[in-house]
């Protein structure tokens, strides 16, 4: 199956999934219910869960099979973008061209969505545990995994450096840690979720592990380059060309997908759907 096919078909499974799971909008409390549904069904691409879904099937699992967990990578994903936009940190007005959740609901009640929306995902991670063909050893691995990306020492570090940017040394060593660890941190989450759920073996988890992070910064500095060619770019936040110049951003995501790919190339074959991610992800124009 070709790439585009298969992005399509696996963003309509999780945008069903994630539709018939979440809580409804008639549900008490309404207000919350009706924010957090907003702030998910909204027209997001699913990269994050669908990289869970494709790691599975690369190692043997039907999609279907961990179609929770990926889910709950999503709510985790949706829960930082919703706490992300709150004045407090990033101030964004817009997310996925529709008015961020602070901004239709009030700032309280998008804390209160993106907290619902963690505890969500880690709910819909454990349900993965009453699947069939999947050990509940693995589930508990997976949680370790999120729960440790989602630290002070990953994403939450990665938030903190965000913030005290500008009180910061600006070089590249810095924009690039904050980068895997706000950005490729869930993405290698996603994929070793996958991978622990399908029993990867050490060296495989390392391989996916390896990918994400290359897959990340890749896909951080591509958006760094959308926005820095709309002119949307913000100096008080990282933006890599903004600092190091159109060009050598350009070469610093050739760069970072050619190790992606060397990474990936441990499954042959196998892996041709990663290798043709990689040439969405460089190439990509949204």
């Amino acid at each position: 199956m070709e790439l585009a096919a298969y992005l399509s078909e696996k963003k309509k499974i999780i945008d069903q999934y994630l539709d018939e799971k979440l809580p409804s909008e008639q549900e008490e409390p309404i207000l919350l219910h009706r924010s957090i549904r907003y702030s998910v069904l909204n027209g997001g691409k699913r990269l994050r869960p669908i990289l869970t879904l494709m790691a599975a099937e690369l190692l043997g699992l039907h999609f279907e099979q961990v179609l929770p967990a990926a889910a709950g990578i999503e709510l985790i994903h949706c829960f930082t973008l919703v706490h992300d936009d709150l004045p407090c940190l990033d101030d964004d007005d817009y997310r996925r061209g529709k008015l961020t959740s602070h901004k239709v609901f009030g700032e309280a009640m998008a804390v209160l969505t993106g907290d619902a929306l963690l505890v969500m995902g880690m709910e819909f991670l454990i349900r993965n545990a009453e699947v069939k063909g999947i050990k509940k050893e693995s589930v508990i691995r997976v949680l370790e995994k999120v729960l440790e990306i989602l630290g002070t020492r990953e994403l939450l570090g990665g938030q903190v450096n965000d913030i005290n940017w500008q009180k910061e040394k600006q070089n590249n060593e810095s924009i690039i840690d904050i980068y895997k660890k706000k950005t490729s941190a869930l993405i290698c989450a996603a994929l070793e979720t996958g991978g622990l759920l399908a029993q990867a073996t050490e060296a495989q988890l390392s391989t996916l592990y390896q990918f994400g992070v290359k897959l990340g910064l890749a896909f951080q500095i591509t958006d760094d380059l959308l926005d820095f060619e709309q002119d949307k770019k913000d100096y008080d936040r990282p933006n890599y060309p903004a600092v190091y110049g159109f060009k050598k951003a350009q070469n610093e995501v050739g760069r970072y997908c050619r190790e992606a790919k060397d990474s990936i190339s441990l499954f042959g074959e196998d892996a041709r759907l990663f290798f043709a991610l990689i040439d969405y992800v460089q190439h990509r124009t949204e």
